[in-house]
């Protein structure tokens, strides 16, 4: 992996070593060495970036002093702030505009992207269907309700008449799809308003409900069951002027045509600063349960609404992360003592016990079907569903494609025979299929139809990677026919290894613009997802992070040993967490790869938890720099503290939204300047702040576009694919 050092220092050398090198015979370059020169002729000369001042300041934890030169980058205010990024803006977009070849790949990419009408996040309530429907180069998906899985589609919201920015956060239908409360935001913030319309009539009611969660905390919602109101997450709404403080949110109850300010706390009020909430609804919304967290993910403590309060089911304890209502039966995932996941229910009776015994395969998710049951499950990149009857009897598998999948998700109610399962996979783009329980039989009651046959063609390998402690690895690679391994494919080398969150099988849309032109693409499932259950997941949390890294350059190195490229046409891309996963494999490994896409990732880990709202839900992930074990392990990893001067970095392009939530916008901006003050290589170190842009959660469809073209054309340049 190291092998790329040879061919930096070679490069650096030849301006101190001309004279020499007139005198000495050259030897007659190697194929690859002619490849890569041929690709650097062809790259634009960087000039020297921006200059940032380094102030001498440091951050004091627990005895422990970290010095933070870059500290002032953090005020967005600051006009030398503003400025810094404008000159950082200029000095990427001009670079990015000089890339041999980039915008013919923009242009393809877009062309790619700009496909027929799509649709996400279907969810069925009182027979009708509710879904979003996006339609290139549409801005925003727009929320579409019709009746059953085969009426006609009504569009009921479209936040694309909005000048603003507008997008849909979340949305809820009541049990008997009379009504429907959405959330909007704006400028990629994510905080949300909840909005209520009246589905027959299409005409919105007057209610208007801020302050409903988004970014830190997940958006919530429960009707009641008479249909005239619902309970909703809600920040604590903040004084005249102020602006609203991203904690203690809690569950609040609204009554349809009160003001906002009427809604009173039914739940919550001092449960937590870092308090998430999921709400479940048995049918009818006769009975509600709450799935309360302390911070991001992991165990949940489950309420159960008696009368006007609450009453604990289950304690952080039972390691329950997920249920379902099966009638009025509450069914819940629970990893206690069972690492792949089970379901345990709770009887109307009040009696628990266990329904589905651990089995092959990680439980990913359960949804009701008829009097049984849908899982669905995973081991490693492979994803299936599985039927059940009322008493947990496996009935059978679901005929779907047994690898190359997975399942974004079931749209069913209970009671009900016929599920909708949206699939996906790295050739197929969003497909729904009805699956009737009686007999298993499907049909496809939506797809979206490739314009490009070359999509069926894409061919799909496997290798494995070593870890350092011995854990063995898997990596998806994709390919065209002919590309063979030759040991210098340009390659881009995928990663997460977070937050529960699996890599898994999903359509590969505009990036046929990388394979087609020979590029190969490689998706590794590294520890801290739960592709394997609970404990892969474990095993990539706080003190165990360093796993997550080694996982990721196993993975690299398996690439190599497979044939596939070497350090000089590997390229590595990740974002958010997977973007603290690429600011660590930098400073980690810099030598193994040529170039690195990051966006919006955390690279200041002691500043995330310290100095950013979302760090402190993110305690539960990346554990606490308060405890002096995981400050050294966090030290040890955290990329803005491990950056050395006088180090060849490889190329590097980063972006971030301004008005990201979840993680800073400083972090990138620290980062990049850390990282052009040291590195000794000469290749680009770029950032781009989105000015009108979040974490990209609700990214417009011109950003998303925008940020794969810029992806794959500075991978295209660096990677030396022509």
């Amino acid at each position: 992996m190291r092998a790329i050092s040879f061919w930096l220092s070679a490069i650096l050398a030849l301006p101190a070593c001309a004279a020499h090198a007139q005198l000495t015979p050259k030897p007659h370059p190697t194929s690859i060495e002619t490849a890569l020169i041929d690709t650097e002729a062809r790259l634009p000369k960087v000039p020297p970036p921006p200059p940032t001042a380094r102030h001498r300041y440091e951050v004091v934890i627990d005895g422990t002093r970290i010095a933070d030169p870059y500290h002032w980058l953090e005020n967005p205010e600051d006009p030398a702030v503003q400025r810094w990024i404008a000159t950082q803006n200029a000095y990427t977009g001009k670079y990015i505009d000089a890339l041999p070849g980039h915008q013919q790949i923009s242009k393809r990419v877009r062309a790619l992207a700009i496909t027929s009408t799509t649709r996400s996040s279907p969810r069925l309530a009182g027979g009708m269907l509710f879904y979003l429907r996006e339609t290139p180069p549409q801005a925003q998906p727009v929320l579409v309700a019709q009746q059953g899985l085969d009426g006609k589609p009504r569009v009921l919201v479209d936040p694309n008449r909005d000048a603003k920015g507008e997008a849909i956060t979340a949305y809820w239908p009541s049990p008997d799809g009379h009504y429907l409360a959405y959330g909007t935001a704006h400028g990629g913030s994510e905080l949300t308003t909840i909005h209520v319309l009246d589905v027959r009539s299409g005409k919105r009611l007057p209610d208007k409900l801020p302050y409903a969660g988004g970014g830190t905390t997940p958006q919530g919602l429960a009707w009641d069951a008479n249909g005239r109101g619902f309970v909703y997450v809600r920040f604590p709404p903040p004084p005249a002027g102020r602006p609203v403080r991203q904690f203690h949110a809690a569950l609040v109850h609204h009554v349809l045509g009160q003001t906002a300010a009427r809604d009173r706390v039914v739940f919550g009020k001092d449960y937590s600063p870092v308090a998430e909430y999921r709400l479940l609804t048995s049918p009818g919304a006769r009975q509600l349960v709450v799935l309360a967290n302390v911070g991001d993910g992991g165990p949940a403590e489950v309420y159960l609404r008696v009368g006007k309060g609450f009453r604990k089911l289950f304690g952080r304890d039972a390691d329950i992360r997920g249920a379902t209502w099966l009638g009025q039966r509450l069914v819940m995932v629970q990893f206690a003592a069972a690492p792949r996941g089970r379901l345990l229910v709770r009887e109307p009776s009040g009696n628990v016990h266990v329904l589905l015994h651990q089995r092959k395969g990680a439980l990913q998710s359960v949804a009701p079907l008829g009097k049984g049951l849908l899982v669905i499950r995973s081991w490693g990149p492979d994803w299936w569903v599985e039927q059940y009857d009322a008493h947990g009897r496996f009935v059978r598998r679901v005929d779907l494609p047994a690898t190359g999948i997975s399942i974004a998700g079931i749209a069913s109610e209970s009671g009900r025979p016929e599920a909708l399962i949206a699939i996906r996979g790295w050739r197929m783009p969003a497909r729904w299929v009805a699956y009737d329980g009686r007999t298993g039989a499907l049909r496809t009651v939506f797809e979206v139809k490739p314009a490009d046959a070359a999509y069926a063609r894409i061919r799909v390998h496997r290798v494995e990677g070593v870890s350092k402690d011995g854990t063995r690895i898997p990596v998806t690679v994709l390919s065209m026919p002919g590309i063979t391994p030759d040991g210098k494919r340009p390659t881009i080398l995928y990663g997460y290894g977070g937050f529960d969150i699996p890599v898994a099988p999903r359509f590969v849309g505009p990036y046929l613009a990388w394979l087609e032109r020979g590029g190969v693409l490689a998706y590794a499932n590294i520890r801290g997802g739960n592709e394997f259950g609970e404990t892969w997941h474990a095993e990539g949390q706080g003190l165990h992070k360093q796993n997550v890294f080694d996982d990721f350059h196993a993975a690299a190195r398996a690439l190599e040993k497979a044939g596939w490229t070497d350090p000089r046409h590997l390229g590595i891309l990740g974002g958010s967490n997977g973007g603290l996963l690429m600011g660590a494999e930098l400073v980690q490994h810099p030598h193994a790869f040529r170039a690195v896409v990051s966006l919006v990732g955390i690279y200041d880990m002691i500043g995330h938890e310290t100095r950013f709202a979302n760090g402190r839900y993110n305690v539960t992930e990346y554990g606490s720099v308060r405890n002096p074990a995981q400050l050294r392990a966090t030290l040890a990893y955290s990329p803005l503290q491990n950056v050395k001067p006088h180090t060849p970095y490889p190329a590097v392009l980063m972006i971030t939204g301004a008005n990201d939530p979840r993680v800073a916008p400083w972090q990138s901006r620290k980062f990049a300047a850390a990282l052009q003050h040291a590195s000794s290589s000469h290749q680009p170190i770029l950032l781009l702040t989105r000015m009108h842009a979040g974490h990209g959660v609700n990214a417009s469809f011109s950003q998303r576009v925008g940020n794969t073209a810029l992806a794959l054309g500075f991978f295209a340049a660096e990677l030396g694919l022509h």
